[in-house]
């Protein structure tokens, strides 16, 4: 963990205490029966935890040169909203649906073409859902070359997104979160194994 480890192990506590990562049997989008499920979406629910995760974005953007943060729908506008507040980034975020009236606007927010936007988004999985975000910020003319998010899931996303031109940076991976939690007695044993198994399987 390059940050503080005191920090990020509270912060994977949290995430764990609030339910945003759960285990059990989960059905996927994919049809997969998963010994883990990510619902990041819990976070808007506990104002201490989302300043938290805001703040634990902080030191990766710190190295990073852009102009504006990108907050990908609907996951990931509240964390990039945290974000902007806690780092002083002005904000904007592309559309799920393009408005068929008023402005019209693909992105809401105000930006210049030329501009460079990081994107910001909850989970890494594929990396497939975060295209869409980048062609609707590139056909607007700004650039994009990184992407931030809170976990990597490490199921490809950061080989899909280099193999394009992005890099991929997350506070945390899946392999630290089980880490941690196996480490700490967080979470039983056969659980972390379960998850492991899962992970390496389904790659």
């Amino acid at each position: 963990m390059t940050q503080s480890n005191a920090h990020l192990s509270a912060l994977a506590d949290g995430l764990l205490e609030a339910g945003c990562i759960k285990f059990g049997e989960f059905i996927l989008k994919s049809g997969l029966t998963s010994p883990i499920y990510i619902d990041l979406r819990q976070i808007i629910s506990h104002p201490k935890l989302l300043a938290e995760v805001a703040q634990a974005y902080l030191p990766i953007l710190s190295t990073l040169h852009f102009s504006r943060i990108a907050g990908l729908p609907y996951a990931a506008i509240p964390i990039a909203t945290a974000i902007s507040l806690a780092g002083n980034y002005p904000m904007i975020y592309p559309r799920k649906e393009v408005k068929t009236y008023g402005t019209k606007a693909e992105i809401e927010g105000e930006y210049q073409a030329g501009e460079t936007a990081v994107i910001i988004d909850d989970l890494a999985t594929t990396g497939g859902s975060k295209f869409e975000a980048i062609e609707k910020l590139t056909g607007a003319g700004l650039v994009v070359k990184d992407v931030v998010v809170l976990v990597d899931r490490q199921s490809g996303a950061k080989e899909t997104l280099e193999q394009a031109g992005f890099n991929l940076h997350a506070v945390l991976t899946i392999t630290q979160l089980l880490d941690h939690w196996e480490a700490a007695g967080r979470v039983e044993k056969s659980r972390i194994e379960a998850t492991r198994e899962f992970l390496r399987q389904n790659k």
